[in-house]
């Protein structure tokens, strides 16, 4: 199937399932994509037990997606600088000791706990699996991904404080899980890696990510601040998105990472000084749109990957262990920076549990899994990684808005 062909199905489907969900069932509308894909890839699979080649056209398709390259090298660069567009960098500084622990210290805690626990659970159910391996799911499963939940919290009536901690350390954990998944890939793989060298793979990478997306978004605002036509400066932005990602990735920075911060320097110092009143209009416009459109793909895509995962009754059973356990391993990683924090200043009541449960599992960690490289541990992390994004989104994500409501009920509001 052509490019074009393939863009046309996935987004003839994303329109049909969004049309059905605004229509009839009314859920949020990523879960509601994800949960109607996975609805008819479920039939499809079904339907393929008594009629050999009914899933085969999807199951073509899906691979010619190869959602690991698609997301992590097109998709990701625009939903992260969208995502970071709105976001007020002053709230961000304000809370900036919160949020760069859990997107560092947090990300390397859960890494370690899930990585630990999930070689004793895998030896357990009687896998032969490496510990550096275990590690691995543990780097590319800690990302969190809260894109689905957003829209909710806001409604739920979340405080501002709690709403920026979540956005902003999803934002930035996306990228330092990245840098730590391909570099313990690299381990894996066989290539010689000591302790120094990984400190210095990942501080090259998270400084050179940083340092690199506030180089292009500082280029790009002198641009636009030099002209008034929306046209040409919703170009430059997504200039930024295509052309500054692809340059991120030859010069070995992390590309989210430089993704977030050319995204908040566009979306603070761009938006309030370098654009009229009618390009702030158009450009919020078409980002809204884009972040949608990507995300209802990304949505569709994820609900029809099961036509193509191997599953057992062992995998099955690991991947349901491993929800508690992500889960606890979350909990552990929230609550050693606001312990530490909490010394020196407060905290909205219940960010713990509410950071916990708001922390959903996404399209980053299936497409992470999706690279890795074939070997009987690959089907099985894949297998294990999408029962918990399943369960994140969809649990998580329809109940986060009356988890939160409940907690707060009897709470002063900050």
């Amino acid at each position: 199937m052509d490019t074009f062909s393939l863009l046309a199905v996935l987004t003839t489907i994303a329109a049909l399932f969004s049309w059905l969900n605004h229509r009839f069932i009314r859920l949020p509308n990523t879960i509601g994509l994800m949960v109607l894909s996975l609805v008819f890839s479920l039939a499809l699979v079904i339907m393929g037990k008594l009629y050999t080649a009914a899933a085969d056209p999807l199951r073509r398709m899906l691979v010619d997606v190869d959602l690991d390259r698609t997301l992590l090298h097109g998709m990701l660069g625009a939903l992260l600088f969208a995502g970071a567009l709105h976001l007020n960098i002053n709230d961000l500084l304000g809370r900036k000791y919160i949020i760069g622990l859990l997107a560092t210290t947090g990300v390397i805690i859960s890494i370690l706990v899930v990585g630990f626990a999930s070689w004793g659970i895998l030896r357990g159910l009687g896998f032969s699996i490496d510990m550096t391996c275990c590690l691995l799911f543990g780097a590319l499963i800690s990302p969190t991904d809260p894109i689905a939940v957003g829209a909710i919290l806001r409604k739920a009536g979340i405080p501002k404080t709690l709403e920026t901690k979540i956005s902003g350390e999803s934002l930035f954990n996306d990228g330092v899980g990245v840098v730590v998944f391909l570099t313990l890939l690299e381990a894996t793989a066989g290539h010689h890696v000591s302790a120094g060298s990984i400190a210095i793979l990942l501080a090259v990478e998270i400084i050179g990510g940083l340092a690199f997306g506030a180089m292009v978004g500082w280029v790009v605002y002198l641009m636009l601040k030099s002209i008034d036509s929306y046209e040409v400066e919703i170009l430059l932005t997504l200039a930024i998105v295509t052309g500054g990602y692809a340059l991120a990735q030859q010069l070995h920075v992390s590309g989210p990472l430089a993704m977030v911060v050319a995204g908040l320097l566009i979306g603070n110092r761009g938006r309030s000084l370098a654009m009229s009143e009618k390009t702030r209009e158009r450009l919020d416009a078409f980002w809204e749109l884009a972040d949608e459109f990507l995300n209802a793909v990304l949505f569709v895509i994820i609900g029809a990957e099961i036509i193509v995962i191997t599953y057992t009754a062992n995998f099955f059973l690991a991947g349901v262990i491993a929800i508690p356990l992500v889960l606890f391993a979350r909990w552990i990683s929230v609550s050693v920076p606001i312990l530490v924090l909490r010394r020196r200043r407060t905290f909205s009541p219940h960010v713990i549990k509410i950071l916990t449960w708001s922390g959903l599992r996404g399209g980053i960690s299936v497409a992470l899994a999706l690279s890795l490289p074939k070997g009987p541990e690959r089907s099985l992390f894949v297998a294990m990684t999408y029962i918990i994004v399943i369960f994140s989104i969809v649990v998580q994500g329809l109940t986060i808005g009356r988890f939160v409501e409940r907690l707060y009920s009897r709470e002063p509001r900050y």
